[in-house]
């Protein structure tokens, strides 16, 4: 399964066509019965990939619809570091960062997860200034951007870390990410790691709770 990409329900019919077209295995998330309605089909609830060999999923059983009840799976791994709320992270999947070495970043970001796009295991895109702050002190390089532009039903806005996820070389946004106001400083910071990026004209950037 560490191959297969988990993508929501409700992704963008053209990101699933991409993923089809690019002969990408993939399986659709949701629902998930004990979570606030909007998330229900939000991958990264249960799902965190920690590297390239190692995808952990939780125990679904374990959430709740209630903030922090949903978030101790919601964490976000370079490869390297570990991000999270590490009050609130489950005992299981501490304890496997750990037994991988990876870095931990102690946070006060519960939804880590939906928070930060990957880039590479030393680079993370977040407009949440407290995961930035932490993660350079770590060693990270960070781009900072704007809040908000992410559409998610039921919500005032959502999270741009749940509008994304890496995929091979690319780093794939769900949606438009022109109407971002930070789209060109994105561009750059993923370009000037050798990478490159994917979005889709014709809707908007919408959290789905991260390709993984």
């Amino acid at each position: 399964m560490k191959n297969k990409i988990i993508v929501s329900k409700d992704a963008g019919k053209a990101l699933l066509n991409y993923l089809e077209e690019a002969g990408r295995e993939y399986e659709l998330f949701g629902p998930l019965e004990n979570v606030a309605g909007p998330i229900k089909n939000h991958p990264d609830l249960l799902y965190c990939r920690l590297n390239e060999d190692t995808l952990f999923k939780g125990d679904a059983s374990k959430l709740g619809p209630e903030y922090p009840e949903d978030i101790r799976y919601n964490a976000f791994s370079t490869g390297k570091y570990f991000i999270h709320d590490l009050r609130y992270t489950d005992s299981e999947l501490l304890e496997l960062t750990e037994s991988l070495g990876l870095i931990q970043v102690n946070v006060r970001q519960g939804y880590a997860g939906c928070s930060i796009v990957p880039v590479d295991e030393n680079a993370i895109i977040t407009y949440d200034r407290g995961i930035a702050a932490k993660a350079v002190k770590a060693g990270l390089e960070v781009l900072t951007i704007e809040s908000g532009h992410v559409l998610l039903e039921g919500y005032e806005t959502g999270f741009i870390g749940g509008a994304s996820g890496r995929i091979g070389d690319e780093i794939v946004f769900n949606g438009d990410l022109r109407k971002h106001p930070d789209f060109r400083a994105i561009i750059e910071f993923v370009e000037g790691r050798g990478l490159k990026v994917r979005y889709f004209p014709g809707y908007d950037l919408t959290d789905i709770g991260s390709i993984i």
